[in-house]
């Protein structure tokens, strides 16, 4: 019980950081996608170099969790057509919709209902990516 609510309150803070930094904003998104302001790439590149940073740290000096377990970091495979692949699909559909995973939460939660039917088309394209996962080149 008490680990959700930890969860629910560090997701709670996320979507307020990102609301308050606009990075929830389909005009920041629309402007990353037309090269015309630095804004959301400087959120996004701070977040990889210190999400970098934080993995190798917690890597070397086997940390454990808040709770006291022990934090495994798979390997992850190696394979560059399911990378390029699955990151042009992602991107285009983050051009689409003007929202990935994180912010569209957050923009349901600031209020903007129309948010909905993406999160619903967000949802039933990993439903079907799960039924013919098994299928697909991998």
């Amino acid at each position: 019980m008490m680990r959700s609510i930890i969860y629910v309150l560090v997701g709670i803070f996320f979507g307020v950081v990102m609301f308050k930094s606009e990075a929830a904003s389909w005009f920041r998104i629309y402007e990353m996608f037309q090269f015309e302001a630095f804004h959301m790439y400087g959120i996004i590149g701070s977040a990889l170099i210190l999400g970098m940073i934080f993995t190798q740290w917690v890597k070397k000096s086997n940390r454990k969790s808040l709770f006291g377990d022990d934090i495994v970091i798979a390997d992850k495979a190696k394979s560059f057509t399911r990378y390029a692949v699955g990151g042009v699909l992602f991107g285009l559909g983050w051009a689409l919709a003007g929202a990935c995973p994180g912010p569209m939460y957050t923009l349901l939660g600031a209020g903007f209902m129309p948010i909905l039917v993406v999160i619903f088309g967000a949802l039933l394209g990993t439903f079907i990516y799960g039924l013919l996962k098994n299928k697909l080149p991998h």
